[in-house]
């Protein structure tokens, strides 16, 4: 259940907020761009960051003025008035000093509240951080482009494949990208933030942050040159610049996203949480979708969207019709676990016929094997040789390794024989079935 959304007086002007988590540590997520802290809680990957930081934190977070659930205004301030925002919030839950966590564009922010009020700040996290603009727009043809997205297309969710490329297959998630945008901030009001943004430049105050830093930046980052991350750590005396592979903006999504949680937590409290594991016999699929870049380009991008929000109904519907867990997707794919290996085989089945009219097919493939439930998510030797089955398989296959054939034994399942196979990366020869109609 997510928090109740309050609100805080900065002058005439109130700021919303929730606080969560009960923890020894304060801490403040200060947002990146625009936000709504009641959305936040709708996806996932986000919630799970979030209830990750709960579990040693007290944690608050909020709109700027101007966006989200906060108060519209008339004109969007400048660093040092949302400085007084971030400052009002605290004193309304009562934090006379908290570790402070500056996302993106929030950076600036917390960078120069960390400056200003030491007294108030016992540590600094910076992700996809930046001192000037240019590391996120170097030239003014890219801005010029964005606002042409923004007066065009904003609330599209079209905008997640800069944000996070990795989820720009992901139909679902780009609705909530989209419905983000949109309660985030107006059109209007972005197109103003962004020209308030454009006018970023703390270089000067870095040396001045005398606060423990650590500084978080994804390589591969397309919104935030990793360059603006390394020019912050170095310039902020004693920052510490930790660098995760990945190309994703967002940090709760994509690659590294667990690495980047944990790197937090042992920052803030000096250890990490042992995670915990539970290992139990599953059964795993996975699905993709056959040639499915040619089928994108020749679909075009609003067809092909509609496309696989009807192939992922397809797959869930089915999912929940023989018991199937869904963990997550994988661009035009799903891996789910069964704890029976014989409604896995039935559900992969069902999904291979009931996408043939959308237009597509799908491959699948199973394995049983011993699997490490490490909180949603699923691991283990077991996932990789589900994943290297399903590679195998051709169009509207469904292949499985012959362990899940000996254990459906009795089911009246039919399995056609395709002789001994080495998958990659996975140690021995493997004997592989197709499932037969």
């Amino acid at each position: 259940m997510q928090p109740t959304t309050q609100y805080a007086r900065s002058g005439d002007v109130h700021i919303a907020y929730q606080t969560f988590g009960d923890g020894p540590i304060n801490l403040v997520l200060v947002p990146g761009f625009v936000s709504n802290v009641e959305n936040y809680w709708d996806e996932p990957d986000f919630a799970r960051f979030l209830r990750r930081l709960a579990s040693y934190a007290t944690v608050v977070t909020f709109d700027k003025r101007g966006t989200g659930m906060s108060d519209r205004v008339a004109e969007l301030p400048g660093l040092d008035q949302r400085m007084d925002d971030l400052r009002a919030v605290m004193d309304a839950v009562g934090m006379e000093q908290a570790a402070i966590f500056g996302i993106s564009e929030g950076a600036p922010l917390s960078i120069l509240f960390a400056a200003t009020y030491p007294h108030r700040c016992r540590a600094l996290v910076l992700y996809g951080s930046f001192s000037r603009f240019s590391y996120w727009f170097p030239t003014d043809e890219a801005l010029a482009a964005f606002f042409g997205y923004v007066e065009q297309a904003w609330g599209t969710g079209g905008s997640v494949r800069r944000f996070a490329p990795s989820r720009a297959n992901d139909a679902t998630f780009q609705r909530w990208w989209g419905r983000n945008e949109r309660l985030g901030a107006s059109p209007a009001a972005v197109a103003a933030l962004m020209r308030m943004n454009s006018q970023i430049e703390i270089s000067g105050i870095l040396p001045a942050v005398r606060v423990p830093t650590l500084v978080i930046h994804r390589t591969g980052d397309k919104t935030v040159n990793v360059e603006g991350g390394r020019d912050v750590a170095a310039h902020i005396p004693g920052a510490r610049l930790m660098e995760f592979p990945g190309t994703d903006q967002l940090f709760y999504v994509g690659e590294s996203a667990d690495e980047i949680s944990d790197a937090v937590e042992e920052f803030l409290t000096g250890s990490r949480a042992p995670v915990p594991i539970d290992r139990v016999l599953a059964t795993v699929l996975f699905t993709d979708i056959v040639a499915s870049t040619e089928k994108a380009a020749a679909l075009g991008d609003k067809r092909w969207r509609d496309l696989l929000d009807n192939h992922h109904a397809t797959i869930r519907r089915n999912l929940a019709r023989f018991r199937g867990r869904e963990v997550k997707t994988t661009g035009d794919g799903f891996l789910a676990t069964f704890d029976g290996p014989a409604r896995g085989v039935r559900c992969a089945y069902a999904i291979a016929e009931e996408v043939k009219p959308l237009g597509i097919e799908i491959r699948a493939g199973l394995h049983t094997g011993e699997c490490e439930m490490i909180g949603e998510d699923v691991g283990g030797i077991a996932v990789h040789i589900g994943a290297r089955v399903a590679a195998l398989a051709g169009a509207s296959e469904v292949l499985v390794s012959g362990t899940v054939k000996d254990l459906v034994a009795g089911s009246g399942l039919r399995f056609g024989d395709r002789g001994i196979q080495s998958l990659k990366g996975i140690p021995g020869e493997w004997r592989i079935f197709v499932a037969e109609r």
